[in-house]
């Protein structure tokens, strides 16, 4: 059976919610740490002409919540708490499957009141991207692999996780990569988590159970770059829904349990010529471009202080340790996992990049816009990569900023990132992001307590 097309005006999207009898709407907008933000309407109140109005500062805040009291946020934010307003993109509306009462989800653009895109929105950072790469004659390709652990609900934040109990009755105690067993023992939560993801058209691919102990991977197909962040935002949602719904946590920490492996968001990312059709990653004897191993230098020369966008949290920087299945540079090597820019083996048409320096805790929203931003400056500027890397990149130095403060600090005087990705929103998402380091530079950890109490 051929699915429908998407709705792509606010005509065909009525005509979508009256073919699935909607009565209510959530009205999505992403914010910097991709939280679902907006208002629940109604279906009758939900009209081209009624639009919806949010406070800016809705999406420019962190994940505690709070905001900069001063400084130069509020160079961008205005002071006076002004709204924005949202207009719904028809191309995303899905179907909410655990909805008791027919719903839909919509996720909405942030605008000012002229007509221009926020720009420190994060779904503005990545339309922007993608003009910039529309504008140069090029559409990016983008495949995002993206981990995340299942783990017993845990009520107190002081007490460390632990695996859920599957189906057996027993913890998951042991690494069980690539293990089909594995993955059976939590088949009830997977089988909702597919039909969620069906009745939501999501392009999931394959589902496989990764190294750490109830950490699991899933694969999304290769699209545009904004269809996949709005996929990969949704399914977000979903996960963590499905497993409340079975009485365990998904969760996308970078770093949830001492001991295991991190989560990371791996990105296949290519480029098409608008006017060939053609990858511009080979040549038409299958061998490298130029642009290939520019966009490979670009990368390299910008990952370093696109850090804080790829890494967000201070738990991110736990994850990227060496010899953790986690890069600690920016090597590049073909079919090589120990880098951070890997090259899969691949023909020709489907030669394509892997940066896997990004967490899976990262806005995909702002990740997708900062990798591809890396790579557009590398071919415009004609960046060079390193030699590639023929053995264990582990074995090398540490290249990457090894926590949020420092990488805050590198983002901050990028003046190449700031100019693609907008000043104003460098400026918002700093400013946001050392208002939760200043706030986890309060909390004395277990750690402290243990080795210095008494011993310093």
């Amino acid at each position: 059976m051929t699915t429908p097309p998407r709705p792509t005006n606010f005509n065909e999207l009525e005509q979508w919610l009256n073919g699935h009898r909607v009565t209510e709407i959530e009205c999505l907008a992403p914010d910097l740490t991709g939280v679902a933000r907006g208002k629940i309407l109604p279906r009758e109140k939900f009209t081209e002409d009624r639009g919806m109005r949010l406070p800016e500062a809705v999406v420019a805040m962190g994940v505690t919540g709070e905001f900069p009291e001063e400084g130069p946020y509020y160079d961008v934010i205005d002071p006076t708490d002004r709204d924005m307003h949202l207009h719904p993109d028809p191309t995303t509306v899905r179907i909410v499957p655990w909805a008791t009462d027919p719903t839909a989800q919509v996720v909405h653009d942030c605008y000012n009141k002229d007509g221009s895109l926020i720009p420190f929105a994060p779904r503005s950072v990545l339309r922007r991207i993608c003009d910039l790469y529309d504008q140069a004659g090029w559409d990016p390709v983008v495949a995002p692999e993206l981990e995340f652990y299942l783990v017993a609900r845990n009520t107190d934040p002081d007490q460390p996780l632990k695996p859920p109990i599957g189906r057996s009755g027993r913890y998951e105690t042991s690494r069980q990569a690539y293990s089909i067993d594995a993955v059976n023992e939590f088949d009830p939560l997977f089988e909702d988590i597919y039909a969620y993801c069906e009745a939501m058209e999501l392009n999931v691919d394959t589902l496989i159970h990764e190294v750490g102990a109830g950490q699991m991977e899933i694969n999304f197909f290769h699209a545009h770059p904004l269809n996949l962040a709005d996929e990969v935002f949704f399914f977000k949602r979903t996960v963590r829904e499905a497993a409340l719904r079975h009485d365990m946590y998904a969760t996308f920490m970078a770093k949830p349990i001492a001991g295991e492996p991190g989560s990371a968001m791996h990105v296949h990312q290519s480029v098409v010529s608008k006017a060939t059709g053609k990858n511009i990653f080979s040549k038409p004897d299958g061998s490298p471009t130029d642009e290939f191993h520019w966009y490979i230098g670009g990368l390299q020369k910008y990952i370093p202080a696109a850090m804080a966008l790829f890494a967000p949290y201070v738990n991110s920087y736990r994850r990227l340790t060496r010899f953790a299945a986690a890069p600690i540079n920016i090597q590049w090597g073909t079919d090589n996992r120990t880098v951070g820019i890997r090259s899969p083996v691949a023909g020709p048409a489907a030669r394509r990049i892997e940066n896997r320096v990004i967490g899976a805790d990262a806005n995909p929203y702002v990740a997708l816009a900062a990798t591809l931003a890396c790579g557009y400056l590398g071919i415009k500027n004609k960046v060079q990569p390193t030699p590639e890397c023929k053995g264990d990149a582990y074995l090398g130095d540490y290249q990457l900023p090894r926590s949020l403060g420092e990488a805050l600090e590198l983002l901050r005087n990028e003046k190449d990132l700031a100019e693609v990705l907008g000043e104003e929103f460098v400026t918002v998402y700093t400013e946001v992001k050392e208002i939760e380091y200043a706030e986890f530079m309060k909390v004395i950890s277990p750690w402290e307590r243990e080795h210095l109490l008494l011993h310093v």
